[in-house]
């Protein structure tokens, strides 16, 4: 059974209004988790924030009756006196009781590093959505094995790192990358069309932490021009997939995907674009949904709590 219940509309990163009887600012918290399904699982959750003081403004679980498990995501307000550790601290004995695996969430925005190759068009509007308050998080900044993006980068106020990779200096460029993730305290990175395979070792110092964007044909065309194959097949969808980052290429958890109808009028050309506004919305969405902590991990698959 499905349980999707939202008390208010979905709560973002941004300081919530004053409490009206107290006057006191009060700051946005996420409360996710994972636990065997059982009794008293909600209940144990909304007592601890009822008595923390909280207020809860979002509620949503999915309980899998396959798995036999529960997911919930909780948005609550409670005083800026609460800490995140605090909270996981004070909750771990609720925890423990239930078999639950769970974090807590601060107002704080993800720091994100987007990486990108030649092709801008999902930087473009993931920049487009960061300036206007949409991603969810904060582009810290942008890093590239080419030159050619830096003019959008550095007009949006991004610093942007050219790393070039060849076979000779991939173990550098990927020891250089983690200690910008490292430097720049990142939450995300964001393979935005970087056309570059992560080596093994870089994806799992990057699991559940990276996430990448690729076309995702029906039926799918791997290798050089992918849409000029779809065009000599007559393909009629054209989509994309935005998932996290695996060893497995290409093969990770997915997070969203986004299919658009097209028909024999698409010749290759208007097929790319087609193609790239699918990956630029797939993208974003599963960044947003990301960094407002909607996204649970579960095995090879996520619940996405939307």
């Amino acid at each position: 059974m499905t349980l999707v219940e939202k008390v208010e509309a979905p709560v973002g990163h941004q300081a919530a209004p004053a409490d009206a009887a107290t006057g006191e600012t009060r700051c946005q918290f996420v409360f996710a988790a994972r636990c065997p399904d059982r009794p008293g699982v909600v209940h144990a959750v909304t007592k601890f924030l009822l008595d923390q003081g909280c207020n809860i403004k979002e509620h949503q679980q999915f309980d899998d009756p396959v798995r036999g498990v529960v997911h919930l995501r909780t948005a609550f307000t409670g005083s800026p006196r609460l800490t995140r550790r605090g909270l996981e601290q004070d909750f771990s004995s609720i925890a423990e009781q239930f078999g639950m695996s769970y974090s807590f969430h601060d107002p704080t925005p993800p720091r994100l590093m987007v990486m990108v190759s030649k092709s801008g068009h999902c930087l473009n509007d993931l920049i487009f959505r960061w300036r206007a308050g949409g991603l969810g998080g904060e582009i810290a900044l942008v890093v590239s094995n080419h030159d050619d993006l830096r003019p959008m980068a550095e007009a949006a106020g991004l610093p942007y790192l050219h790393i070039p990779v060849t076979a000779e200096t991939k173990d550098g460029a990927e020891r250089q990358l983690l200690a910008l993730v490292e430097e720049h305290r990142i939450d995300l990175v964001v393979l935005a069309r970087y056309m570059q395979i992560l080596s093994d070792d870089l994806c799992r110092a990057l699991a559940g932490r990276a996430i990448n964007i690729h076309h995702s044909f029906l039926p799918g065309f791997k290798g050089a021009r992918p849409y000029h194959q779809a065009y000599a097949r007559g393909v009629k969808l054209v989509g994309a997939t935005a998932h996290y980052v695996t060893a497995d290429l290409d093969e990770g958890p997915i997070i969203e995907q986004e299919v658009i109808r097209v028909d024999h009028t698409h010749d290759p050309r208007a097929l790319a674009t087609v193609g790239q506004d699918a990956e630029a919305l797939a993208l974003s969405r599963a960044v947003r949904w990301h960094c407002e902590h909607r996204v649970v991990l579960d095995g090879a698959s996520t619940v996405v709590f939307r």
